[in-house]
């Protein structure tokens, strides 16, 4: 990339330095000259796909995403100038519900509303000053990506891994649509805190339950994923090994009730059992005395969220049936219950009640004056307590007491296999994903309903089913869809005969699970994308988002992805092979929001100091993984480091020759002491920080200190050793703020464009010294660092330390704790907060 001296800003001829102006000249050409484009047949290079989770058009970007923007746009730029060809795409989840919310309250289609805010979004990524490939910006919304959308569907729907049902669904009043569980939080819509309620409704589901168990062994695979990541997918697909005993039913003997779990050992302590109150038998069950009891509490129990129900907080509640079952282990009747602490969707809807070893089934007994029975003793103790819910000795469970409890488990389970009342069996908490949608603004589910030949798929060469634009918004408790006088009729496509479409769409969440693949193949009119392009830039190399999304987005790309495969549409199993969850930005150490009065906007931030520093002090206060507390002055920091650099540059401007050979040694020994060595250092430092930990904090750190450096020198004409060191300062900052190191590149002369300079590689004899770099830490926090002797012992680490002036602005006046000395490495002063 080469400017001419004509194209050279006026502004860049004087000391100041005007973020503003060189931004948007460089934005300019870098749009003008294609200067990210990725080049997919160019195979010389490794590749490398950088990818951040793609937004809401929301209408403005908020300060979380230029953290998330900022990270993925250095890590492409370092990547690139490592020599890998870099696909670093970008583009919109654009169907959902706040678009039909703004076109029932303001009249603006959906359409309308999401392009006008794409188009406002998108300018201010422009002018952030990220590398994206825009040629391959997709749209989930538009017709040429949800026609792939649709098929997808009908792939799952064909492989049987799409089903319709009914079903209880939580349903949100308010957005007046169902929600999958994992959009239920704390029993509220996860869109407009609304409280749901439990509703039986016909739906459409996937069956991610099929992939249950390759996507709990596959997170064994998933190296560099953080750890919390991993055990929440864990914990959500929630494996559980035990047993399926059968219970007769008295007066019934054509019935039998089915429980799971993984407590067989207590089979001998069953009191009583509890149904859900949605279970299938409870109105065979239920004696004519107890059912108004029975209907009233049904109903009240619809009238709560799955997690209300079953919360450990809240008071057990219940009502008999009237009727009993028959232990099979003692022969034993037991009343049957019904409690909405039992979910119909789990394990088979009922449970066995031990309450002396299982909570809740101790409270309710506890609180219904039900008995107890103990049947698990500690194995150290003879002074077991009325409820204990560990494992231990078997006792009062005739020929099986004595054992363990593990040897319980596998024993009583087997004899149950013998006599044909139980069954070893895994089970898991993931449910299918329930993806139908009562609203408008989502992609049409492809299904046909014939009243001959029943539900049957939209023909592939039929795709994309469009959204009618016919439609009343103003509607209440039913899709908009259903108003619209040209969708639902249609054809049969398999007898011609008269026919309806499905008026649900899909879950947006469907969307987003495979765009990532579409990226790599955007333009694509024949096919979702090429196999072989995919089979060249799968899987993502860096992936970069907020840790919410840990269940819905990242589980269901998994799921995708692997079916995709199956069916071979792609050659791996995992979409992402490294995954970054950034902290939230706080403001005054609370969440930004408008209620509390604290967010930032991006734009006042660009238009007051300009991108770089915004994305220069994104990136400065702590590690990517961590919250960061934004802090006007240290905008203002940020800001005023600039203009050193620009300072420093354009003040020593006739002294630098960046087309000079690398200083040799005698110029080394000639010039500045010392400056060549922490030059490299500096490389060495910088380059370990952003390819191993992404630790962009202590990246400008090191900076920091390189120019601080060379502020306090004096070079002489055209030194080699300043030369080289300047040029060194330009590419390293190059990623992080690259429109001030692209225009200081070029009014030293530098050849093309430094995004395309190589990485430096540091000189490791440059690296060798007595010295070593001390970090100085408050409470964990680095707030110094000093070059000292190696090997220097621990009390004078920690009077230099305490005589730091950034340390001592830290500790002023606060009581001081303790002090930790690692010697060559660091010092770390507790003081009381």
């Amino acid at each position: 990339m080469v400017i001419m001296d004509s194209e050279v800003l006026s502004v860049t001829q004087i000391d100041s330095y005007q973020a503003q102006a060189i931004e948007q000249k460089w934005q300019k050409h870098w749009e003008e000259t294609g200067a990210f484009k990725t080049d997919t047949e160019d195979t010389a290079r490794p590749k490398y796909y950088a990818l951040s989770m793609f937004p809401y058009p929301s209408g403005r970007l908020h300060m979380g995403h230029v953290r998330n923007y900022t990270i993925t746009d250095v890590v492409a730029r370092f990547k690139r100038m490592n020599g890998f060809n870099v696909l670093h795409p970008m583009g919109w989840d654009s169907f959902g519900l706040p678009a039909e919310n703004a076109a029932i309250k303001s009249g603006v289609p959906p359409a309308k509303w999401t392009f006008e805010n794409i188009d406002y979004m998108r300018a201010q990524l422009k002018a952030l000053g990220l590398c994206y490939d825009w040629d391959r910006e997709i749209f989930t919304c538009r017709e040429d990506y949800y026609k792939w959308t649709q098929w997808l569907f009908l792939l799952l729907y064909k492989n049987s891994l799409a089903y319709k049902k009914e079903a209880p669904v939580n349903w949100c009043e308010s957005c007046a649509t169902v929600l999958a569980n994992e959009q239920v939080i704390d029993g509220q819509c996860w869109r407009c805190d609304s409280v749901v309620i439990r509703k039986n409704l016909s739906q459409w589901f996937l069956k991610i339950t099929d992939y249950a168990e390759r996507l709990l062994t596959g997170i064994n695979n998933l190296d560099g994923w953080p750890d919390k990541v991993k055990l929440m997918q864990k914990n959500w697909i929630g494996k559980s090994e035990g047993a399926e005993l059968s219970f007769p039913v008295s007066d019934h003997p054509d019935l039998t009730i089915d429980v799971y779990t993984t407590r067989p050992d207590t089979v001998y302590g069953v009191t009583y059992m509890v149904l859900a109150p949605e279970h299938p038998l409870v109105e065979k069950l239920t004696t004519s005395g107890n059912k108004a009891h029975v209907e009233t509490y049904q109903h009240e129990a619809r009238t709560k969220s799955e997690i209300e129900r079953t919360s450990t907080e809240r008071e057990k509640t219940g009502v008999p049936l009237g009727s009993f079952a028959i232990n099979p282990y003692t022969q034993e009747e037991i009343p049957l219950w019904i409690a909405d602490y039992v979910l119909v969707d789990y394990g088979t809807g009922a449970v066995m009640a031990v309450p002396s070893h299982d909570e809740r089934d101790y409270l309710f007994a506890k609180k219904l004056g039900l008995p107890l029975r103990q049947v698990i003793r500690r194995s150290d103790a003879d002074d077991t307590p009325e409820f204990y819910g560990d494992l231990g000795i078997l006792c009062n469970s005739g020929e099986f007491t004595g054992l363990s409890s593990q040897e319980g488990k596998a024993k009583i389970t087997a004899y149950g296999e013998l006599r044909g009342f139980a069954k070893s069996r895994v089970q898991y908490r993931l449910r299918d994903w329930l993806i139908s949608r009562q609203r408008y603004w989502g992609a049409p589910i492809p299904i046909i309903y014939c009243e001959k030949c029943g539900p049957t798929a939209v023909p592939d060469s039929d795709l994309p089913v469009k959204l009618p634009e016919d439609v009343d918004f103003s509607v209440q408790g039913q899709s908009p869809i259903l108003t619209s006088k040209t969708f639902m009729s249609t054809t049969c496509p398999t007898c011609n005969g008269s026919a309806t479409r499905e008026t649900d769409t899909m879950d947006t969440f469907i969307c987003s699970s495979w765009y990532f693949l579409r990226f790599i193949d955007p333009l694509n009119a024949n096919a979702p994308f090429d196999k072989a392009a995919i089979k060249r830039w799968m899987p993502v190399d860096q992936y970069v988002g907020g840790v919410e999304h840990a269940i819905l987005h990242l589980l269901y790309s998994r799921f995708i992805t692997h079916v995709l495969c199956d069916h071979d549409w792609t050659t791996v199993q995992e979409p992402f092979s490294n995954l970054l969850t950034q902290g939230m930005v706080l403001k005054d150490g609370a969440k930004m929001s408008k209620s509390k009065g604290n967010t930032v906007d991006p734009d006042e931030v660009f238009k007051v100091y300009g991108a770089d520093t915004a994305r220069f002090f994104i990136l400065s206060d702590s590690p990517p993984q961590n919250d960061f507390d934004w802090k006007d002055a240290g905008v203002e920091g940020c800001y005023k480091f600039l203009r050193r650099v620009w300072r420093l540059v354009i003040d020593n401007q006739a002294g630098i020759d960046l087309s000079l050979e690398s200083p040799n040694h005698e110029a080394i020994q000639n010039s500045i002491p010392g400056m060549y060595q922490m030059t490299h250092q500096t490389i060495h430092g910088v380059s370990q920080d952003i390819s191993q930990e992404f630790q962009f904090n202590t990246v400008i750190s090191k900076i920091r200190e390189l120019v601080n450096a060379l502020s306090k020198t004096t070079p002489q004409t055209k030194d080699p050793v300043f030369s080289h060191a300047i040029q060194i300062l330009l590419i390293l900052l190059a990623p992080i703020t690259p429109h001030i190191a692209e225009e200081l590149w070029h009014k030293l002369g530098g050849k093309g464009s430094v995004h395309d300079q190589p990485w430096p590689q540091a000189n490791p004899d440059a690296l060798v010294t007595d010295t070593v770099e001390v970090v100085f830490q408050v409470n964990g926090k680095v707030r110094g660092r000093a070059q000292v002797a190696r090997g220097l012992e621990k009390p004078q680490l920690e009077q230099l330390a305490l005589q730091n002036e950034q340390v001592q602005k830290f500790i002023d006046g606060k009581p001081m704790v303790k002090v930790i000395v690692v010697p060559d490495k660091l010092v770390n002063i507790v003081v009381a907060s």
